[in-house]
Parts: structure tokens; C-alpha cells; sequence
């Protein structure tokens, strides 16, 4: 079983190798939420954004770890997958700049991530 911020790696990763954009985890522990981790994530187009979404669902179910809740699969301006301790947002550009989530979070760690990371980090476990 993957601790919540392995999990939320785990979702960075697949997010990366399907070219999602400004993909961040905002650490919410100690904030008094009922769960840990936001993981934010932009996609180009609709077609780009269900397929980072169904990527990310599916490769999870592989391992045995389901949405508790997948909503904004019909309309892809923004699709939230809730895996309990890990909350995914999956945004188009203009509903990400529109409600700016992690401005509500400016307190908390924030850790960023490119596609530049995925490679590094596949090379190192290559050694």
C-alpha cells in the first residue's frame, strides 16, 4: 500500500508521460481537510485531458488503488479524481487560471514539476 505522497508521486509520474502541464503537489497535511495531498495538473485540449485522466485511473486500478469519486469526465474543463489521502485535479487552461487553487494554498509546500523530472528520474533508477 502507497503512503499518500507516494501515491501523489506515482500520479505525478503518469501525468508527466502523458504531457500533462504545471503539474504540482500541494502538501495539505496539518491543514484540517480530511485528506493529505492536491495534485494539480493542465491539460491542452478535452481529448489531451481524458487522456491523462484515464491514464492516470487506469494504471492506478493495475496496482489495486480505485477513485473513491471521478467527477468532470463529461464536460473536461476540470476532472477530479478522489483517491482519499490524494485529491487529482485535471484542468483546462482557462478553468486553472480561473479558480488558481494553489493561491488558496500559498501556506502550504507546493513542489513543481516538468516533464524535464520524469526523465531524471527514470535515469536514475536506470544506474
Amino acid at each position: 500500500m502507497l503512503s499518500g505522497y507516494e501515491l501523489a508521486r506515482k500520479i505525478v509520474d503518469l501525468m508527466l508521460e502523458k504531457k500533462a502541464m504545471d503539474v504540482k503537489i500541494i502538501d495539505l497535511k496539518g491543514q484540517n481537510t480530511s485528506f493529505d495531498f492536491f495534485v494539480l495538473a493542465t491539460g491542452t485540449v478535452d481529448q489531451h485531458i481524458r487522456t491523462i485522466s484515464e491514464y492516470v485511473r487506469r494504471e492506478l486500478s493495475q496496482e489495486g488503488v480505485k477513485p473513491v469519486t471521478l467527477e468532470g469526465t463529461s464536460n473536461l474543463t476540470w476532472v477530479l479524481q478522489d483517491y482519499s489521502d490524494v485529491i487529482v485535479h485535471i484542468f483546462n487552461t482557462e478553468t486553472r487560471a480561473h479558480y488558481r487553487l494553489e493561491t488558496l494554498f500559498d501556506d502550504c509546500e507546493i513542489e513543481e514539476y516538468t516533464e524535464e523530472s520524469l526523465v531524471v528520474e527514470q535515469e536514475d533508477s536506470e544506474d
